[in-house]
């Protein structure tokens, strides 16, 4: 009788102790979960810190509530910028500032980024947001300008280019997207960038998004790190975690690829285009830049020595000088009659030197 009771005794002590161990582990999960697990961003919250007084916000058709900011020379030409993927208008405020003073600058979150955010329709495709540019820039009334893209932005402006030729005036295309790429080395792809295209893992991102992850991934596209900001690095945070932004960045990441349908109509592009391009750009290649110059006619190509994927970002000032250069030309001559400026006359840097490169299409 004894011995049956301390064995009973001592099932309940094991069975105590058992039940301690799983209260731990399971308070030990959810402080785990707390430190990594993020939820998404609101409205409230983000719009005080990344609006401010040139922020629009403009209701397009289908109920997708547009960022926008319309900056500088209002009685200038207009400037329409389009960011990359997971950026935000933020990128182009360089410009905005460097070229303001001559141009009308507009620049907007895209559909899933930025303070725009999820959009009604989730069509987060290079065609749905050539359609959420064209929305933009009719609610503005603006019926001729130039138009500059980097990255996704740019696959984005070269598609609304041969889209709408009668009112893109001048092409910019930085860094851009646009034409099939060679798969590249997994260490020059941000990690952000690669886990979103894996099935389930792609799924975890909705809710665990290290900063860690972010940082890394801005460190891989500039060459002088010192650009890297913890201010930066904040931003694009905050700003991946804006409600719904990282459901959509899912949605167009599982979209097939469509940058063979944008390369095999850029013969087409009329608009006098400018193509800038970082030499160390590890996520699209430099090369790309003379894929660009081959298809589009006519257009002129700057190469900036020792920098990345951002030129507007990691070189503003020279960047802003090349594209006020361009446009001051290709304005005047429309504005005159006359045809774009001939291509011979283009700069292009090369190893930190200005010289001229004449490039003709195939």
């Amino acid at each position: 009788m004894r011995r049956r009771y301390r064995r009973e005794r001592g099932t309940k002590v094991v069975k105590r102790i058992l039940q301690g161990v799983g209260v731990l582990i399971l308070l030990a999960l959810f402080v785990i979960a707390g430190s990594v697990v993020r939820f998404d961003k609101s409205k409230e919250e983000l719009l005080p810190k990344y609006a401010n007084e040139a922020s629009q916000f403009i209701t397009l058709p289908d109920g997708a509530v547009a960022h926008v900011r319309d900056q500088g020379n209002k009685t200038g030409p207009v400037l329409v910028l389009i960011h990359g993927s997971n950026a935000s208008l933020h990128t182009w405020e360089p410009w905005a500032r460097l070229l303001g003073g001559s141009y009308r600058v507009v620049t907007m979150d895209m559909p899933g980024h930025g303070l725009t955010g999820a959009v009604p329709n989730d069509d987060y495709s290079r065609t749905g947001m050539v359609t959420f540019v064209h929305e933009v820039t009719q609610r503005l009334g603006l019926t001729r300008y130039a138009l500059g893209g980097n990255s996704m932005g740019g696959g984005v402006a070269a598609q609304y280019a041969e889209s709408f030729p009668d009112e893109v005036a001048a092409l910019v295309l930085v860094d851009a997207a646009g034409i099939p790429r060679k798969p590249q080395p997994g260490g020059k792809i941000p990690l952000a960038f690669r886990l979103a295209q894996i099935p389930v893992l792609n799924k975890i991102l909705l809710y665990v998004t290290p900063r860690s992850m972010i940082a890394e991934g801005l460190h891989k596209v500039f060459v002088d790190q010192s650009k890297v900001t913890d201010e930066m690095v904040e931003r694009y945070y905050d700003l991946t975690l804006y409600d719904g932004n990282r459901r959509a960045t899912g949605i167009r990441f599982r979209l097939p690829p469509d940058d063979g349908a944008v390369a095999e109509q850029l013969g087409a592009i009329k608009a006098p285009t400018l193509i800038l391009w970082g030499d160390k750009d590890g996520l699209i290649p430099v090369e790309y830049a003379g894929e660009f110059a081959k298809r589009i006619p006519g257009s002129k190509v700057v190469i900036y020595p020792d920098v990345g994927h951002i030129p507007m970002e990691e070189v503003p000032e020279k960047s802003a000088a090349d594209v006020a250069a361009f446009l001051g030309l290709t304005f005047a001559a429309e504005a005159a009659g006359m045809p774009p400026v001939p291509v011979e006359t283009a700069p292009v840097h090369h190893d930190g030197k200005i010289e001229v490169m004449p490039i003709s299409p195939e």
